[in-house]
């Protein structure tokens, strides 16, 4: 049998990695195991000597991988070889413990590494998988040896896992079950009899590797793309994979595999002498192994266990341990991501090229009848047609003329056909040729204006322009934002990759695919508008993000150059650039201001000045909002967005002078009277004059007439409560009648926070008469309306604690907590003060991270200041909010001095401070 000193180390420990000195390591265990009393106390000196010798070698690698953190590929062959040694010394460890005077055939063994072991390539807390191999059914002996090397292993605390067969099984198994076979495809002899590991290696390649690629690349593929559906089904997941996502190890993993399978190759790198991929796309294959490598050893390093998702808090961890810093006015995490993004996306380019040349080799010929009935869309000359996809005839004429480099997206959009793998490599080699002269070409702009344009689904053209780097060299200003990463949980995408899925929903919309989810947007583009200003806008709106100024202004700059060049006219120019300059207004506006005050309508009004504006900037806010991610459009948006743009649109073609107070309420009250027909006109004309102004503009009748019922016959010592699911605003509404005193909103949102409800808006009124009519617009932990049957169990909450039973700030201790995947999410606190923005209010605004008692906090703190609060307009995105409140003093007045502005910003500070260390505790 091979001994411990006679087998190879996993290959390529790498130089500069201490080697574990297996033979001097057994020789310490045999002198020591002479002194052992029985098996178990030998199985102890045995794990005791292997601990010492793990301990030492992994702080060792440890160590050393961090001087160049990096460059992984030394460190997971070093993690093999360490891994040999120890299951080497386990095993002769575990012969000497069962010693056998005259061994028989059916006593021979062999050990193998299988899986990722077997390829030689280990993080620090990666599982270690063995088979052992016997010619025949497993004899006692070797039943005791195996037991006790696995009790050995397990003692190490290493993941083991294992399977003993004969060859016949392996066979036999592998051909029913392919994760088995993929495991044993990367089979390695590690000890024991090495004529088994040759006979189950010859049996393998000759019995059934050599007969079934077709079935095994399948097999593969299919499983990569359930793989990638569990994943999230795409490359720009927040929180990614580095192992079984989409870009991931595991992609890189499945072409080895396959090229191995089919041709045998020795490593990655025979890929290359198979033709699979070339030089330089093995090279590019390197650069992302070895970076997600890295990024997965780091992961094990810093969690101490097996982790390989990316959370947010990791990120943070792992950008610092790789050297990333913080620079351009971005963290070192984005810059970091960002690198993480680009080489997921190579990989995906890389897993395309590979399969389709794949596919060239294997793919069955069709049977000539079907090829001639076939309806198939012509291609234009110059191009010809590869197992279904468009390749180029001849090379040098394609690249003869530049433009062809336009050409072939806008060939594959009109004829629906996906580009080959021979064009993307040809594209991808010559980006030179994209120049300014190219850039400046009237037919170049036709050209790309047409791909947004023209053909219905933009998007697939921008997509594969973008991976291949086609965008970013006809709109150099592209570059910076491609694969750039937005810290925050409300961006679900890459900057370049959210500007694309914007662009997608827009053409979605004129393909009447978003008639029921947008009526006013598709109403707007049915009825005609610039497709050319508003494409143009979607490409550029975010195109100024990841450098310390306000992108919208540096956006608005960078498109004020790039239009003239894509040949728009003099006044799309200037529309183009002021729909950049203020994409984020409407948004703004009807999600951080309370839209019920005329002066907010009257503003935005005033700032988008035409009915072209407002209909281009609709579409677009509607289209940036929807291409943040899955979910972050909701009815509460929508309704927002609808009421603002009717509003505005009103004010525009009826003039600014219809919004106003008296107007507002004389139609509130008219609607009231009708809403309730039984009652007495005492009564009505009680209600209808009980309240002021801000009351009837700011609600809609649905909303008064719960309130004219709850205040009927009200006791000054009683606290009425109606909840009712408002599915028109995707949040249940909490509407409460009582006695007005100080602090009561404050009391309010403690109550909410308690029961764990999240406010989306609120609305306080006293009227007249002194009672308090405040509305809250709340929804559950997931983001929805409450369900009904939730309903009463939350009133009672809400009751308890209004009724002092419960403290909120005591009770509120244990819940106010951030959750640690959220904590390294960083929002610098911005709070402004506004005189201008509200007729009769000032408005605070309140920007800072969010956490679960923050609003309460926040109105605790402007209650214990004598501050009025009328209403609170709270927009969330993601891990960041924006509370915005209109305020008055406790005589009814704006707070225009200076000082007491400062006094209070200082004291809200000190709140949202206090607060995040309790979250963070």
């Amino acid at each position: 049998m091979t001994t411990v000193a006679e087998a190879p180390l996993a290959r390529e420990a790498g130089p500069d990695y201490p080697r574990p000195d297996a033979e001097a390591l057994l020789q310490a265990v045999r002198l020591d195991l002479a002194g052992a009393e029985d098996g178990k106390a030998g199985r102890a000196v045995v794990v005791r000597h292997l601990q010492a010798a793990k301990a030492a070698a992994n702080a060792a690698l440890q160590a050393r991988f961090l001087q160049t953190p990096r460059a992984a590929r030394g460190l997971v062959a070093a993690q093999a070889a360490l891994t040999d040694v120890l299951v080497r010394v386990a095993f002769d460890s575990a012969r000497l413990l069962h010693p056998l005077a005259n061994p028989t055939e059916a006593e021979r063994l062999a050990v193998l590494a299988v899986g990722g072991y077997g390829r030689a390539e280990m993080a620090p807390q990666s599982d270690v998988d063995l088979l052992f191999l016997s010619p025949w059914k497993i004899t006692p002996w070797a039943e005791s040896v195996i037991e006790t090397m696995l009790y050995m292993l397990w003692d190490l605390k290493l993941k083991v896992g294992h399977a003993s067969r004969t060859v016949k099984d392996c066979v036999r198994l592998a051909r029913e079950d392919i994760t088995i076979r993929t495991a044993l495809l990367e089979h390695r002899f590690i000890c024991g009899d090495a004529s088994l590991a040759e006979a189950v290696d010859s049996a393998l390649w000759s019995e059934l590797f050599r007969n079934s690629g077709p079935e095994f690349i399948e097999a593969k593929l299919a499983e990569r793309g359930e793989r990638h559906r569990r994943q999230g089904g795409q490359r720009y997941v927040l929180e990614p994979n580095v192992k079984e996502g989409k870009g991931g190890l595991r992609d890189l993993q499945t072409l080895y595999w396959i090229g191995k399978y089919l041709h045998r190759v020795p490593s990655a790198e025979g890929l290359v002498e198979a033709g699979l991929l070339s030089r330089e796309e093995f090279d590019s294959f390197a650069r992302a192994e070895d970076f997600l490598w890295a990024v997965r050893c780091h992961l094990h390093y810093i969690t101490g266990r097996p982790a390989d998702v990316l959370t947010f808090d990791l990120q943070v961890e792992v950008a610092a341990r790789m050297g990333y810093r913080d620079a351009g006015g971005r963290r070192a995490v984005e810059h970091f991501m960002q690198d993480y993004f680009r080489h997921a996306t190579r990989v995906g380019e890389l897993t395309r090229i590979f399969l389709t040349e794949l596919e060239a080799r294997h793919a069955k010929r069709e049977a000539s009848i079907f090829g001639i009935f076939k309806l198939t869309k012509r291609v234009r000359r110059g191009y010809k047609l590869v197992q279904g996809r468009i390749d180029v005839a001849d090379p040098q004429a394609f690249l003869a003329d530049k433009l062809n480099i336009l050409r072939v997206f806008e060939e594959a959009l009109r004829t629906g056909y996906l580009l080959h793998p021979n064009v993307m490599r040809l594209v991808a080699a010559n980006l030179h040729l994209i120049d300014d002269e190219l850039r400046e070409n009237p037919e170049a702009r036709r050209l790309f204006l047409d791909l947004l344009l023209k053909h219905g689904n933009p998007e697939r053209s921008l997509r594969r322009m973008n991976e291949l780097g086609v965008l970013s060299a006809f709109i150099p200003e592209f570059e910076p934002i491609v694969a750039m990463m937005q810290f925050n949980v409300y961006h679900h995408y890459t900057v370049d990759e959210h500007i694309i899925q914007t662009i997608s929903c827009l053409a979605q919309i004129e393909r009447g695919e978003l008639i029921e989810d947008l009526p006013l947007s598709s109403s707007l583009l049915k009825g005609g508008i610039n497709r050319r200003v508003l494409y143009v806008a979607l490409l550029l709106h975010d195109i100024g993000k990841g450098r310390p100024e306000d992108h919208s202004i540096l956006g608005a700059q960078i498109a004020r150059r790039i239009c003239p060049r894509l040949g728009l006219e003099p006044e799309e120019c200037e529309t183009v650039e002021w729909l950049v300059r203020y994409h984020l207004l409407m948004s703004d506006t009807a999600q951080k201001r309370d839209i019920g005050d005329p002066r907010t309508v009257r503003d935005f009004a005033k700032a988008v000045k035409s009915k072209k504006r407002l209909d281009l900037l609709t579409v677009l806010t509607v289209c940036d909002i929807r291409g943040v991610g899955p979910g972050t459009w909701n009815n509460w948006k929508a309704m927002l967005l609808r009421q603002l743009y009717q509003q505005t649109a009103d004010a525009l073609e009826g003039g600014l002078e219809t919004l106003n107070r008296e107007n507002r309420m004389g139609d509130a009250t008219r609607a009231l009277r009708e809403r309730l027909p039984g009652w007495s006109k005492a009564a009505l004309e009680h209600e209808t004059t009980r309240h002021y102004a801000p009351y009837w503009q700011g609600l809609s009748t649905d909303t008064h007439v719960v309130f004219a019922q709850l205040l009927q016959g009200l006791s000054d010592d009683e606290i009425r409560i109606d909840l009712h699911p408002d599915p028109d605003r995707d949040a249940t509404r909490a509407c409460f009648a009582l006695a007005d005193h100080p602090g009561i909103f404050s009391r309010l949102a403690g109550a909410l926070a308690l029961v764990g409800a999240n406010v989306v808006d609120a609305r306080t009124y006293t009227s007249k008469d002194g009672y308090a009519t405040a509305v809250f617009w709340v929804q559950d932990i997931e983001g929805h309306p409450y369900e009904a049957s939730r309903l009463p169990r939350l009133r009672q909450m809400i009751d308890k604690t209004l009724k002092g039973e419960v403290v909120a700030r005591e009770a509120l201790k244990d819940r106010d907590k951030l959750k640690k995947r959220d904590r390294e999410f960083r929002f610098p606190t911005h709070i402004t003060f506004d005189n201008e923005g509200s007729d009769i209010y000032t408005i605070i605004e309140v920007d800072t991270r969010d956490r679960p008692g923050l609003l309460y906090d926040l109105t605790r703190t402007l209650a214990g200041n004598n501050i009025y609060i009328a209403s609170a307009v709270i927009a969330t995105y993601g891990a960041q909010v924006v509370d915005t409140f209109y305020v008055k003093d406790m005589f009814g007045l704006k707070l225009h001095q200076k000082h007491r502005q400062e006094a209070l910003d200082r004291k809200l500070r000190v709140a949202i401070a206090e607060g995040a260390e309790r979250a963070r505790a």
